[in-house]
């Protein structure tokens, strides 16, 4: 009896060894997988990353031919042949990225508003004085908006085409004008907002308001191009001025 005790105790223990030695193998096994798993994750990362940036040259060497057949034609009109003999690329290379030529215009009318959004944010923020801040701003911003071939351009290119299309495409798609002005409208309530603050402006509803001056601003070239040469041009100031006194300033 006392022998097939000691001998089930041995087999107890012998098992017990082996779950050890099956529990160090998975734990083994586990950081093996960690190991191969990041060098995996690297080695994808590294190859996205790589896709990545062809693409993104690509898709960039399409946006300047179509920048430069706007700034050389003074219009929109050219066909995605151009684009793509301009950029030395294929036609299939370029629906890669674009569905169509409306897709290119609105990748072109993003890019124009990003400078716009920068150029507006480095007028604001040498002021400090929330009044001085918002007028900085609604004068780049008309700037921005005016007709080109005045002294205040602004931008690296002819924006006359994609500001048509951009009136076209708001009354098809709004929403999608509305996401890529965003930016402008929320920089505008934050400047508003803070005026408010300051008991330098006595605006109730700032969003409101903020709807009110891009209206005044950003449509006011579009009735200059109508006043033509020999009417009353609203410039830069005259905008501010009238927003302003809007605004109870």
């Amino acid at each position: 009896m006392r022998s097939a005790n000691r001998r089930r105790r041995g087999q107890r223990a012998n098992g017990g060894g082996a779950l050890e030695r099956d529990s160090s193998m998975e734990r083994v096994d586990d950081l093996q997988d960690e190991k191969a798993s990041g060098w995996r994750q690297r080695a994808v990362s590294r190859s996205l990353s790589a896709v990545r940036t062809r693409a993104e040259r690509r898709v960039q060497r399409l946006l300047d031919a179509a920048f430069e057949l706007i700034d050389e034609r003074g219009t929109s009109e050219f066909t995605i042949q151009d684009v793509v003999e301009r950029s030395k690329q294929s036609l299939r290379g370029f629906y890669q990225y674009f569905d169509g030529k409306d897709e290119l215009l609105f990748a072109l009318l993003e890019e124009s508003i990003r400078e716009s959004v920068e150029d507006i944010r480095e007028s604001v923020e040498p002021e400090s004085e929330p009044l001085k801040r918002l007028r900085a701003f609604t004068i780049r911003l008309h700037e921005w908006c005016g007709p080109l071939g005045t002294q205040q351009k602004r931008g690296a290119h002819n924006r006359l085409p994609l500001s048509e299309f951009s009136l076209q495409l708001a009354i098809r798609d709004p929403e999608r004008v509305a996401a890529v002005m965003a930016p402008i409208s929320r920089m505008l309530v934050e400047l508003l907002d803070a005026a408010v603050a300051a008991d330098a402006l006595r605006a109730t509803d700032t969003r409101r308001a903020a709807l009110l001056i891009q209206q005044t601003v950003m449509y006011s070239w579009l009735m200059n191009r109508l006043a033509g040469k020999t009417g009353v041009q609203v410039t830069a100031e005259d905008a501010w001025e009238f927003c302003l006194h809007g605004l109870g300033g």
